[in-house]
């Protein structure tokens, strides 16, 4: 009789509540990061390889539902119920700014040259903070027509692509004239909206479908039904040939760009799948859940045999090296014992 080969991924804890946003940084000289927002109002940051807990930005009085980090990872950034969206030293955890708003914050983005922080809400209004000037007014579009849910630069930032909570479509927006160049149509609000790392694609997911659209040309390239009702998708950033999905039934699907066809399957979150993101180099790919844990999945084929009671002990003498640097640069950062990886065994597929 066969024996079942299943993933096995880094179990990261330490939220408690809900996970519903996940970022990951570029790869910059120390490595990568990854920052998660979570509605128990306090967003973390991880090596983005191991998983290991760096620190927690503290200062948020309610649900953080969107986060980011900077070109550079040197900066932070989250939106919260709140009413504010905060700006916060990467290295330190400390708070730079907190930009007041009237209503629940739903959308963060850094521009691409680090300059500007793009907010969105349930206010209806894109604002544009220019981070050199945190006193100045910010630059507003107003002219959503609903709630907004997503938000993202693209163009070297000379637009800004948005989606509705209640309302399909994406809205690309000139930033200079703030008016809308194009309209994406899908049938169902878009929950996830991905500009890909070379900039060719906007990946988006609504309802229980993903779709792929050419970022430069606006036209519809790929779409594809999920087997259920998605809440996030994620494109592959190395290869572009395979794309990764999330949603209500707990498990996280990877699927081949070019046909649509499931190429792997993997369980272990106990709740929804709120949000997947794959890393900067392609190695892996993260998943948020209403679980409360972070799952980091190795993208070649780390599996081991459902039998083997060693599998967390082999992955974790594979992947775990601490490093250590990333964790000496935010000497001072706020820690506690509640945050680390775990490494655990895998429940077999049923």
């Amino acid at each position: 009789m066969d024996k079942k080969k299943i993933a096995v991924p880094l179990v990261c804890h330490g939220h408690s509540r809900p996970v519903v946003d996940l970022f990951y940084s570029p790869i910059t000289a120390d490595g990568f990061f990854l920052i998660s927002a979570s509605k128990d109002s306090s967003p973390m940051l991880r090596n983005g390889e191991t998983g290991d807990w760096i620190g927690t930005f503290e200062g948020h009085k309610g649900a953080v539902w969107s986060c980011c980090l900077d070109t550079n990872a040197l900066r932070a950034a989250s939106a919260s119920a709140d009413f504010s969206a905060k700006v916060w030293d990467a290295l330190t955890g400390d708070e730079l700014h907190s930009f007041e708003h009237k209503h629940i914050v739903r959308a963060c983005a850094f521009s691409e040259d680090t300059q500007r922080l793009l907010t969105g809400g349930l206010e209806k209004i894109l604002r544009l903070f220019d981070l050199n000037r945190t006193d100045a007014p910010p630059t507003e579009i107003d002219k959503s027509p609903g709630s907004i849910r997503t938000a993202a630069w693209l163009h070297s930032d000379q637009t800004i692509l948005s989606s509705c909570t209640d309302l399909g479509g994406v809205r690309l927006w000139d930033v200079r004239s703030g008016e809308i160049i194009q309209i994406l149509e899908t049938k169902s609000p878009v929950t996830s909206a991905e500009v890909s790392q070379d900039g060719r694609y906007i990946t988006t997911a609504d309802g229980s479908t993903v779709k792929f659209w050419d970022a430069n040309h606006f036209g519809l390239v790929k779409s594809y039904n999920m087997p259920c009702t998605v809440e996030s998708a994620s494109l592959e950033p190395k290869f572009g040939n395979k794309f990764v999905a999330g949603g209500e039934d707990m498990w996280v699907r990877i699927f081949d760009f070019h046909t649509g066809e499931e190429i792997g399957c993997n369980k272990g979150h106990h709740g929804p799948v709120h949000c997947v993101r794959f890393s900067p180099g392609g190695e892996s790919y993260a998943s948020g859940s209403e679980d409360g844990t972070i799952r980091i999945w190795q993208t070649g084929p780390v599996t081991v045999e459902d039998n083997e009671s060693s599998a967390s002990i082999e992955v974790s003498g594979k992947i775990s090296a601490v490093v250590n640097d990333a964790a000496r640069k935010v000497e001072g950062f706020h820690i506690s014992t509640d945050g680390k990886t775990e490494k655990v065994e895998p429940a077999a597929e049923s």
